[in-house]
């Protein structure tokens, strides 16, 4: 989806902003809010965009490095043991059964509607929806493990249903409310079906959020017999040594809604799209850049935006062999046409923080936020010499942001695609 970001106030910020050339009923991002690698809330996040930190670590906080022959370094959040259960409503027991991704969405979800200017009571009843991407519970098996010990809790704890439902009964939402699944496009398609749904008046605002814990040593072993895994631990996007994906983990919320009732824009949300590959000879897995340049297309007819007028791009970037090649040449065909002043900028905040797969769409919209606000894009990491398979790098009509880029304005792209080929673009 393109998404027309503007000058608006610094996230976290507290005064009101007007923003005269958004129309009162366009959809705008109004709030925010996120525990990512190595950062408790955006705020950290955006320092250590800013700096070119690396979020991804080697450590003991899931499990000892190299177990079972796997890469060594994940991107982590901080602390995901705590939770104020009593503030939610939730009873002792369902919380020592509930998947911590419900209990940072949760948090998240409240952080957000305040970053919006909003006290959340005041919300109770209304016409609010919840679109959740996510989709593994790697903490469900764990618990029920024991045959013994398992309380009943489990069920709604830890079912993906109730990573969307469960936040309409504590903020009492009476809108649309459901979790997605399309691997990793599944929070990027969250915001479509939010977007979507605002628009045609199903519900007035939506909560849309992403999530992804790696908990699991298995979930992560079965990714690496697939061959999707970077040995080395890390997304070296757009990179000839690009060799893998680093898994990675983030939760994300956003609230949105109709511009004539922000307290404050972040972002206009002008269009958005999704298709699937469908059947192809090499597999379900394989990407195709016919198919995501259909896409790109598409979205662009049917917006009335010239693709020349897109400053930069965040793509999904997950430094694979196959991945990155597909998908920039698909980019360059559709920018890289005529009007198109310079260079387009790409990136991907998967070299910065690794892969948080389903909750990937949000953790790029939180970067490039980040980016409008700062009046620079971060510095993509890893980057050292262009995939020779990519032309557009290679003949200078894309330019990687492999430094601290200073932003100029205009329309940003975000892609954000499934490992099974579930494409979407905003």
């Amino acid at each position: 989806m393109p998404a027309k970001f503007l000058d608006g106030m610094p996230l976290g910020g507290e005064d009101q902003v007007i923003i005269s050339e958004t129309s009162p009923d366009e959809v705008v991002v109004s709030g925010i809010s996120g525990r990512l690698p190595e950062s408790d809330n955006i705020a950290e996040f955006r320092e250590h965009l800013m700096k070119g930190e690396d979020m991804v670590t080697e450590d003991e906080r899931r499990w000892t490095p190299g177990l079972h022959g796997l890469p060594k370094r994940s991107g982590k959040l901080k602390d995901i043991s705590k939770f104020d259960a009593s503030f939610f409503g939730v009873h002792p027991k369902q919380a020592n059964s509930m998947d911590p991704q419900l209990r940072m969405l949760l948090e998240v979800t409240h952080e957000a509607i305040v970053d919006a200017g909003i006290n959340p009571k005041m919300l109770r009843g209304s016409k609010t929806g919840v679109f959740i991407g996510c989709s593994a519970s790697e903490s469900h098996d764990a618990w029920t493990a024991n045959i013994e010990n398992i309380v009943g809790y489990e069920m709604t704890g830890c079912t993906r249903s109730m990573f969307a439902n469960r936040l309409s009964y504590f903020f009492d939402f009476k809108g649309p409310s459901f979790a997605i699944d399309t691997a990793c496009s599944s929070s990027l398609l969250a915001l479509d079906q939010a977007l979507r749904a605002i628009r045609s008046g199903q519900c007035d605002a939506a909560i849309v959020g992403g999530s992804s814990l790696c908990l699991n040593p298995g979930t992560t072993l079965q990714f690496q017999k697939l061959g999707m895994l970077s040995p080395d631990g890390a997304c070296k996007s757009f990179d000839a040594s690009g060799n893998g994906y680093c898994r990675s983990e983030a939760v994300v919320a956003i609230y949105i809604q109709k511009a004539k009732c922000a307290r404050r824009i972040y972002a206009t949300l002008v269009h958005s799209k999704n298709n699937c590959d469908g059947n192809k000879q090499q597999g379900i897995t394989f990407p195709s850049g016919e198919v995501q340049k259909k896409l790109l297309k598409e979205v662009y007819t049917e917006c009335g935006v010239d693709p020349a007028q897109v400053a930069y791009v965040e793509a999904h970037g997950t430094g694979t062999k196959a991945g990155d090649p597909q998908e920039l040449n698909s980019i360059v065909e559709v920018f890289c046409c005529k009007g198109r002043q310079g260079p387009l900028l790409v990136g991907s905040t998967k070299s910065n923080m690794g892969h948080p797969e389903p909750a990937s769409g949000l953790a790029a919209l939180a970067k490039v936020l980040i980016s409008m606000e700062e009046g620079y894009i971060p510095a993509n990491l890893h980057f050292q010499e262009p995939n020779a398979s990519i032309d557009g790098l290679t003949d200078g009509r894309l330019r990687v942001v492999s430094e601290c880029t200073k932003w100029s304005g205009g329309y940003v792209g975000i892609n954000s695609f499934g490992f099974l080929e579930a494409l979407m673009y905003m």
